[in-house]
């Protein structure tokens, strides 16, 4: 965590929900402004160029099924604690179903992987915009860089996000603001313009000069960026909304992060544990409808058999079969050897030891997400 060289007296951090909302002016007559805040560099400064000239700032930081700013990886880590350092209030706001539904069919499109990325900004946006109308803030603040993301942040892309939630005017990005058009907060002179930087692309120099003169001794690395520009992860994503008749769940998604995964057939699908963590973490996903395979007596992996629609075992005693032999196989067992699995069944208090051989490589290569 980076460290700032000047100190602070100790102040509280004030923070809310999508639920639980409330605000009150330090000073009547104040200008307002409320900061997209990811937990990265990028945001961090937009939130400390725009307060050095006198602006209130308040944060919301937006958790998605995808990018979680509690899960220890890419931008948003430890969000809450930099919020802290930087003495704002932060709303935070959960896109979890409504996000889903979108990433099914996105208007404008995916990036290189599953990442909808201006249908994602879109619905950031939307959620400042409702906490800025909500506070009597004038703008939102964001990290944004011109041309730092080839699909989302360039010319024409702010600006199609900017005009989808009705914010034309109204978004101040400090990073990048004097190659951009002055913004109506810039226009009005709540903003010194003369101020704001003029960085731009994928270089952090700019960034990282900033970070000096912020006294940040400690900045934090690039983001890892969102999982749905993870090639192997869209593969899962993009093979389960192909699948999947209605709406994928958010269980569905999380399950998607974990394990081996095998296509079965049309209707079904294995996961396979890959260490102890994961397991457990199976053992939690394991929904009613769900078949739960574990090996009795020998080491080996927690397997989830999930049908995407009711499926009727007796009809699809094959595909049991082939997840046992499938969970075998990563299990501590020998070629040709007979061992005896546990499937439970919830839903039916269904509870079976079956007995079996692992396949081999070859006979379920194919299955493979």
């Amino acid at each position: 965590m980076f460290k700032s060289q000047s100190p602070k007296s100790p102040k509280t951090m004030k923070t809310e929900n999508s639920e639980d909302v409330s605000h009150k002016t330090k000073e009547e007559g104040k200008v307002k402004a409320v900061a997209l805040l990811s937990g990265g560099l990028d945001s961090q400064l937009a939130v400390r160029m725009v307060k050095e000239q006198g602006i209130e700032v308040e944060a919301v930081a937006i958790k998605t099924p995808f990018c979680d700013f509690d899960c220890g990886k890419g931008c948003g880590h430890k969000v809450l604690e930099v919020a802290t350092e930087l003495d704002i209030n932060i709303k935070t706001v959960y896109l979890g179903k409504e996000y889903l539904t979108m990433l099914k069919n996105p208007k404008h499109g995916y990036g290189s992987g599953m990442n909808p990325c201006i249908d994602c900004r879109m619905m950031m946006y939307e959620e400042a915009k409702k906490h800025m109308e909500k506070i009597g803030a004038s703008f939102v603040i964001t990290g944004e860089v011109l041309h730092q993301r080839p699909m989302s942040q360039n010319s024409n892309a702010l600006s199609i996000i900017e005009r989808g939630t009705e914010m034309e005017g109204k978004v101040l990005r400090p990073l990048s603001a004097k190659l951009l058009t002055p913004t109506t907060p810039e226009t009005k002179g709540l903003v010194n313009r003369s101020l704001l930087g003029s960085i731009r692309g994928r270089s952090r120099k700019g960034q990282l000069d900033l970070a000096t003169k912020y006294g940040i001794l400690d900045p934090p690395n690039a983001a890892g960026g969102c999982l749905l520009t993870d090639p192997h992860f869209s593969k899962r994503v993009r093979d389960l909304l192909k699948y999947v008749i209605s709406e994928p769940s958010l269980n569905d998604m999380d399950l998607l992060k974990i394990g081996r995964h095998f296509r079965l057939d049309p209707i079904s699908k294995l996961v396979v544990g890959r260490n102890h963590a994961e397991n457990e973490m199976l053992l939690a996903y394991c929904q009613d409808f769900d078949y739960l395979i574990q090996p009795v007596l020998i080491p080996g992996p927690v397997s989830i058999l999930r049908f995407h629609k009711k499926a009727d075992m007796r009809k699809h005693k094959k595909l049991l079969q082939l997840a046992i032999m499938i969970t075998l196989r990563y299990s501590d067992t020998l070629q040709g050897k007979i061992y005896e699995v546990q499937v439970i069944q919830k839903k039916r208090g269904w509870k079976k030891l079956i007995s079996s051989q692992r396949c081999e490589n070859d006979e379920f290569d194919a299955f493979r997400i």
